[in-house]
């Protein structure tokens, strides 16, 4: 199970990469800015449910993977892979389905905040979940350790 976690983790920090380096600077390169923001706010929009179902996946996979270790005596409850999946969904909720209703009322005017400045925490919650996952797949492709 961990080499499966592993590779989702991997997958999912390609993903990160392609969104982030390919996808929506190819948009803003090639289209009218109004539109490029549609588009990227379509893709940004995918890839969140995406981080969605695969954070709660690998939540599930190094929850297991814990518990499991944790009762052959070899590690605790609350291992470092799942306190980074846990991180990697708090990032994707905060900086999407948090985030995100916020810069829809700041382009309409309304709210505390400027879209600039909120384009700027969802930003980094993003950067932060790519660094997250890259992470959890780092530490996820160890080799097994045995007793």
């Amino acid at each position: 199970m961990s080499r499966l976690a592993g590779l989702l983790a991997a997958l999912w920090a390609g993903v990160l990469a392609c969104v982030a380096g390919i996808a929506t600077p190819s948009a803003f390169a090639l289209l009218p800015r109004a539109e490029a923001g549609r588009v990227a706010g379509r893709i940004l929009a995918i890839e969140a449910h995406l981080s969605l179902a695969l954070g709660l996946l690998v939540l599930m996979m190094t929850w297991r993977l814990a518990r499991d270790a944790a009762e052959a005596g070899r590690g605790s409850r609350m291992s470092a892979e799942l306190l980074l999946a846990a991180g990697t969904l708090f990032c994707t909720v905060a900086g999407y389905f948090a985030v995100q209703p916020m810069m829809e009322a700041a382009r309409a005017g309304q709210g505390p905040w400027s879209f600039g400045a909120l384009h700027a925490v969802s930003s980094v919650f993003f950067a932060l979940k790519g660094l997250l996952v890259l992470a959890l797949a780092w530490r996820l492709s160890r080799p097994a350790q045995t007793s």
